[in-house]
């Protein structure tokens, strides 16, 4: 019987973090205040995204010394853990994309899937530069205007109004267009986090004695091209585009595939 661990775990987190968000507005929670952009941690420690803080940094303002260390926090932080770690286990967008790709799974549209070659993986790089260089031409933080993160973050704490269309949007997107077109095609932050997290110590690592090739991993894996080394050798996960969901190690039968600590020595493997 396939396991839910680490989906039950990253869906604790997420839902655990949106409850502080929420405290802190209504409540006057102390715990965890501000946005998934700029953060307060028990009214001491600041979190900052490192993205928006090289957004506002390219308008010209002058970031304060807490942003900045903020920033600091959460890049070494996620240089550690690893990968794109912040979209599995924090993003609130991901519960979105993730049920699409379930509904995909469950109306069986993975084996319709159209492969829109115009829009390759690295189009999210490409977004994330011209985010910032809008951002210097126009004076703000140019993808905090339209993130859906921060619009769904104000819309469960205040309302949606409007700002559900985009949610909506992004659902029918992954659903009845890319796969993971938004998570793994267009967002700015994923390509972010990718860079940072590109040498992390954390990784998925493969057992090739133990896999029979049954391919279930691939199947739920958001960016299953780095599974590439199934069932040919055992070596880590180390490309940075890996989001370190543990999906993939839920879903195998075999115990073929489990978190580890990256052997620098050799390579990552």
């Amino acid at each position: 019987m396939k396991s839910i661990k680490y989906l039950l775990l990253r869906r604790i987190t997420q839902i655990s973090i949106l409850v502080l968000y929420i405290g802190a507005n209504v409540y006057g929670w102390n715990i965890l205040t501000g946005t998934f952009g700029a953060s307060m941690l028990f009214g001491i420690i600041p979190l900052a995204d490192p993205y928006n803080v090289l957004q506002v940094f390219a308008t010209g303002f002058v970031l304060a010394t807490d942003v900045l260390i903020g920033a600091l926090i959460i890049t070494l932080f996620y240089f550690v853990i690893g990968g794109r770690a912040f979209c599995s286990w924090v993003c609130p967008i991901n519960m979105v994309t993730d049920f699409a790709n379930w509904l995909r799974r469950k109306l069986n549209l993975d084996k319709e899937e159209v492969n829109y070659r115009f829009l390759k993986r690295s189009a999210r790089y490409w977004i994330m530069i011209v985010g910032i260089l809008v951002s210097a031409v126009v004076g703000v933080s140019a993808f905090e205007l339209v993130s859906p993160i921060t619009i769904m973050q104000r819309g469960v704490i205040f309302g949606f109004g409007m700002g559900w269309a985009l949610i909506v949007g992004i659902l029918l997107f992954d659903l009845f267009g890319v796969k993971n077109g938004w998570c793994g095609h267009l967002c700015p932050l994923g390509a972010t986090y990718s860079i940072i997290g590109a040498k992390s110590i954390i990784r998925v690592k493969h057992d090739h004695e133990a896999c029979t090739n049954c391919m279930n991993c691939k199947v739920v894996c958001p960016e299953n091209q780095v599974l590439s080394m199934i069932n040919k050798e055992s070596i880590s996960v180390t490309s940075g585009e890996c989001t370190n969901c543990g999906r993939c190690i839920d879903v195998c039968d075999d115990d073929a595939l489990g978190f580890n600590i990256r052997d620098f020595k050799t390579g990552g493997k």
